[in-house]
């Protein structure tokens, strides 16, 4: 089992393909889509119904790894994440995947003027 203070880059990369695995399987993908109709383009909306999904999932799986299975652990466990997706290409693939679940992808329009 992994703890959080001694998780390696592989145990990490492993619980990021299982709870992809777990979003992407027929079992959540049709929840999740739901979530994300009932939701539609309302950010708060998502945040209500879709990330709480994701974040269950989270938890079940980095469970099964030795975190806690509570907001602590979860804490932890994407701290963990965000300090290793900077060393390694693949973690920041892997979460970036995941955070798709919840947030739409953000165009930022080159032709906005921000000028005052």
């Amino acid at each position: 089992m992994a703890a959080a203070s001694n998780a390696s880059v592989e145990q990490v990369r492993t619980i990021l393909n299982e709870v992809i695995d777990c979003l992407e399987s027929p079992d959540y993908a049709s929840k999740l889509d739901e979530a994300k109709e009932a939701a539609g383009n309302e950010m708060l909306k998502m945040m209500q119904l879709v990330f709480p999904m994701v974040v269950q999932i989270e938890i079940e799986t980095i469970k099964r790894h030795g975190f806690s299975a509570s907001r602590e652990g979860i804490v932890q466990f994407t701290q963990l994440v965000r300090e290793m997706e900077v060393m390694d290409n693949e973690i920041a693939r892997l979460h970036s995947r995941i955070r798709s679940h919840y947030l739409p992808p953000v165009s930022i329009s080159s032709t906005v003027d921000t000028s005052l």
